[in-house]
């Protein structure tokens, strides 16, 4: 079989479904390749937050919030229930380094938009039960959301499907077609696609097939693994992180030798209850190659500390586990452009634990960029060229 497009998607997960979607809206002819089955990858193994306040002051934490304003509307833009609620989110403080740190985070936070402030731990503790009394307050914000990750990449989907564009899953992607310089489309398991454009979203492991193009990106997996509880009555209320979360993330230096298991496997409380009664406990971030299983000293360092900052976790019965690989770049941005010296050849990754809230944004940016050679603000600070692409 040969079939052609005008864009050809490689990603299945919610960044290349969203693309797909804004691209087939915009009148392109689109066909979108999953090797096994839409969100199988990290969007199938994450939670549910779209949450602003762990993204870093400037263009990052700029994107997510107009990805949040996208979000509000979204179920209805796509005619299909996303289960998106915005209802807030904290950021737990335990000591006076988190507080100097998060004292700093939010202050840039709102000089670039975000409406958060610190409360103290009693007023925490009003908004969410069974709080530590060890904690010297949090951080909060009435932005932060929720997102069902499996009915936002199908919302995508179906509405791509809508507006023209063709999906296939079982459908790897084995190779390039190749016409000098320029990339004409993508070499599957059920066959060869011609395409003006190739879209790269295949997350972490976009590496392993840019390299069959001589390229050398830099995406590293990041492994994140996560608790799952029994369905109970409501528990958290909103997103819920740790200070300790946001200081690993943005300032690893800080914690650089420490001792602590939790510190070394990158332990931050990540907690949050799906409207099903779920609560998802996490999480980890490991690199551990494309290594995708659950570890009991994962597993244990993630529960020892959510009951530490939340003792009443404690009562709950854990049903199961899951891991997924989020892509790492070295600057904490996704890669989201066109790769100069690789004609018809787009990147759209890296996001790492932020390609949920950053989705439905995404989408926009890539389709702007491809259709009219621009986006609809600045996003140079994404650009894949920015790292030395042929680097051997």
């Amino acid at each position: 079989m040969s079939i052609s497009a005008d864009v050809a998607v490689i990603g299945g997960g919610v960044i290349g479904a969203s693309i797909a979607y804004r691209l087939a809206r915009a009148g392109k002819k689109v066909i979108l390749c999953e090797r096994y089955d839409f969100a199988a990858g990290a969007t199938g193994s994450c939670d549910q937050c779209v949450f602003l306040q762990s993204k870093n002051p400037g263009i990052h934490l700029k994107l997510a919030l107009d990805s949040s304003e996208i979000f509000q509307d979204l179920s209805k833009e796509l005619d299909y229930d996303i289960e998106y609620f915005r209802h807030g989110g904290m950021v737990t403080i335990e000591n006076e380094m988190e507080m100097e740190v998060m004292t700093d985070f939010v202050k840039k936070q709102s000089e670039t938009g975000l409406d958060v402030e610190i409360i103290s731990r009693d007023k925490a503790a009003k908004r969410q039960k069974g709080l530590s009394r060890h904690l010297l307050g949090c951080t909060y914000s009435p932005m932060d959301g929720h997102v069902n990750p499996f009915r936002l990449t199908i919302g995508f989907i179906q509405a791509a499907r809508k507006y023209g564009a063709r999906t296939l899953i079982d459908a790897g992607v084995s190779g390039f077609l190749r016409e000098g310089g320029r990339i004409k489309g993508i070499k599957t398991s059920k066959g060869d696609i011609e395409a003006d454009i190739t879209v790269l979203a295949a997350g972490a492991w976009s590496p392993l097939l840019a390299e069959k193009l001589g390229l050398t990106i830099p995406i590293k997996p990041r492994r994140g693994q996560i608790v799952i509880t029994e369905p109970v009555a409501p528990y958290v209320t909103g997103n819920f992180l740790s200070g300790q979360y946001i200081v690993a993330k943005y300032h690893p230096e800080i914690l650089a030798g420490s001792e602590s298991l939790a510190v070394r496997l990158g332990v931050g409380l990540s907690l949050t209850q799906t409207r099903r009664g779920g609560i998802l406990i996490g999480a980890t971030r490991e690199f551990a190659g494309y290594d995708l299983r659950n570890t009991r000293e994962a597993i244990r360092e993630i529960l020892k500390n959510a009951g530490r900052l939340v003792p009443g976790l404690g009562d709950l019965h854990v049903i199961r586990v899951m891991a997924g690989l989020r892509p790492y770049t070295p600057d904490g941005l996704p890669l989201v452009g066109f790769v100069k010296g690789m004609d018809g050849l787009f990147l759209a990754a890296g996001h790492e634990g932020d390609g949920i809230a950053l989705s439905a944004i995404t989408g926009i940016i890539a389709c702007g960029l491809i259709r009219d050679g621009r986006a609809y603000t600045d996003v140079s600070a994404l650009d894949p060229n920015r790292f030395d692409l042929f680097k051997k």
